[in-house]
């Protein structure tokens, strides 16, 4: 038996942050092959539902569902098929970037060997700073690091919060081909970002936090 198509759902999501609710009754759906970029002011909630997507934080109310079932339901499985890439690199800085990238991939349950780490971090365009410790690294070569999981990892649904933030224009539309090679390979990918770029134009949903209709797409 075939498993359900990949599908991401947000079923009357709420968040609620002290005495603030930043969002209610949100809802979207994403298809393979679908990209949802999340806009809105900082404080908005996207980081917030960028976690809540991705499981870290429980929502006050409604569901996120993953082929068809809540994501509660099946963490383990969920989370072999998720790639999130947050804001922060979390890089360990007495590592190198071959040891940072090769770490972060067996913890997502993918084995790559040194030569695949190696070639993925040349492809980011670390060449010559794959064995330096990362605390010698600037921000935009951690940042390469960080992003190399997605060269080495086939999950389908990818969780972007602003990747291309610290990058150069080169690293910038390296990582918008893989992106969109990814989605024409099928895969799902939400993203936020504050720089213009070609992959936020043309036929994307858009979901806009912050605003007086919130949750539409």
């Amino acid at each position: 038996m075939f498993p359900p198509p990949a599908m991401l759902e947000v079923v009357d999501l709420e968040c609620v942050r002290g005495d603030r609710r930043l969002f209610s009754g949100l809802g979207f759906r994403l298809e393979a092959g679908e990209l949802l970029h999340l806009e809105g002011h900082n404080g908005s909630g996207k980081t917030t539902l960028m976690r809540m997507i991705c499981g870290l934080i429980a929502p006050a109310a409604g569901e996120v569902r993953w082929r068809g079932e809540d994501i509660r339901r099946q963490r383990e499985a969920y989370h072999r098929e998720l790639v999130y890439a947050g804001h922060k690199s979390a890089i360990k800085g007495d590592l190198t970037g071959v040891e940072n990238l090769r770490i972060a991939c067996r913890l997502a349950g993918v084995a790559v060997d040194e030569q695949a780490a190696w070639a993925a971090l040349e492809r980011m365009g670390l060449r010559g700073h794959e064995d330096l410790p990362a605390r010698v690294l600037s921000q935009g070569q951690k940042k390469r690091v960080a992003l190399a999981r997605l060269l080495l990892n086939r999950a389908p649904l990818w969780v972007l919060d602003e990747p291309f933030t610290a990058l150069d224009r080169a690293a910038v539309a390296f990582l918008e081909q893989v992106i969109r090679e990814h989605l024409a390979e099928g895969g799902l990918v939400v993203l936020t970002t504050h720089q213009a770029v070609p992959l936020t134009e043309g036929r994307i949903k858009t979901l806009k936090l912050g605003w007086k209709r919130e949750g539409d797409v």
